[in-house]
């Protein structure tokens, strides 16, 4: 048994579900799936990948050593072939769709390859689910960016309109309509289809270029000080293990009875814990130790925009999901990670004790 499975029942995952089951995760070598992976393993499931090599040097899933701890296969999600190859080997209870392009500015710079893989690799994804029979739910998982964001104070509700004034939004909206149009035409009689919806991640292990939590650590490091593009953007940040926590419960939800379940679900911060770019980084930056001056980057960059929330009173209602961390720990702990890191700590046994002290 995992080191956290009992403490899980505190925020109503059930321990025993996982125990044994059959998980495919898209996306396992990235961020934020390596630390579903890691929680996975932790509740005794069966945990398989199929992803493109990690993007950063390093990357969690490296210091995790996951490729060697579970059934990870290498390839593109732009592969039909390759998916459905490692789909039917794999022949998964629980499907969990992270693989993305997940960037802002990325797509910008290459809007083909961004919505290749997230449109028509979820697409394949869903399609490949078509001919695996042992397939009971899965969740995709999008973005906050996928709604038509008219930058009103209030949080976007499940029903609000999708859309995207640039191609990575643009992206995740026309993902959220796949997901739909499959599980309408094709997998409501079988599958429990879900899309998830969360806020800015942040937590230990991230280096993706162009987010602001790496940029930080990578300036601290090399002694320069860190430039903020978009100081006064408000956001909705929220620890990494928030979300997966949400994804988690949806899962067992999506099991035990797929049409009540099925749609589209929001996992966010709490209202009032939205923050500023400029107010996360400063803070970030102190409980790091460092005393560096913020900078704005200068030249012209891609419009991004200003203010975004989400509202979670669906999830919050219905599945009993609440977040758990305000915006002054989620910080703390992202920092402590990172600091355990720069000290040479045993980076597994760290993770782990986090998604411990997070789960109990």
């Amino acid at each position: 048994m995992g080191e956290w499975a009992r403490p899980v029942e505190a925020v109503g995952l059930t321990p025993h579900f996982w125990r044994g089951k059959r998980v495919l995760v898209t996306g396992h070598t990235g961020f934020k799936g390596a630390w579903l992976s890691e929680l996975l393993l932790g509740l005794d499931a069966e945990v398989n990948g199929f992803a493109l090599e990690p993007a950063t040097t390093p990357s969690l899933f490296e210091l995790l050593r996951l490729r060697d701890r579970m059934n990870s296969r290498i390839g593109d999600v732009r592969d039909r072939a390759a998916l459905d190859v490692a789909l039917r080997e794999a022949a998964p209870s629980v499907v969990f769709h992270l693989a993305a392009q997940a960037l802002v500015r990325q797509g910008y710079a290459d809007p083909v390859a961004t919505f290749e893989t997230n449109v028509m690799g979820t697409v394949h994804v869903l399609e490949a689910l078509r001919n695996v029979p042992s397939v009971e739910a899965v969740v995709v998982v999008t973005s906050d960016k996928c709604y038509q964001n008219r930058e009103w104070v209030w949080g976007y509700r499940e029903s609000d309109a999708l859309g995207g004034d640039e191609p990575y939004s643009a992206s995740k909206g026309a993902a959220e309509i796949v997901t739909h149009a499959y599980r309408a035409s094709f997998l409501h009689e079988r599958v429990g289809v879900a899309s998830a919806r969360a806020g800015n991640v942040i937590g230990g292990g991230d280096w993706s270029h162009d987010r602001l939590i790496p940029d930080l650590v990578q300036a601290v490091l090399s002694g320069r000080p860190p430039e903020l593009r978009s100081p006064h953007a408000i956001r909705p940040w929220q620890h990494v293990l928030e979300p997966l926590g949400g994804y988690l419960r949806l899962a067992e939800h999506l099991v035990a009875a797929r049409e009540r379940f099925a749609g589209a679900w929001n996992f966010g911060p709490g209202v009032g814990d939205a923050l500023t770019v400029e107010t996360l980084a400063r803070a970030f930056l102190a409980e790091l130790g460092s005393h560096v001056d913020l900078r704005p980057q200068p030249g012209e960059h891609p419009r991004e925009t200003s203010l975004l929330r989400v509202d979670s009173s669906k999830a919050n209602q219905v599945l009993g999901w609440l977040p758990r961390l305000d915006p002054a720990e989620a910080i703390a702990r992202t920092a402590r990670w990172y600091r355990a890191h720069r000290e040479g700590a045993d980076m597994i046994a760290f993770t782990q004790s986090q998604i411990q002290e997070y789960f109990s």
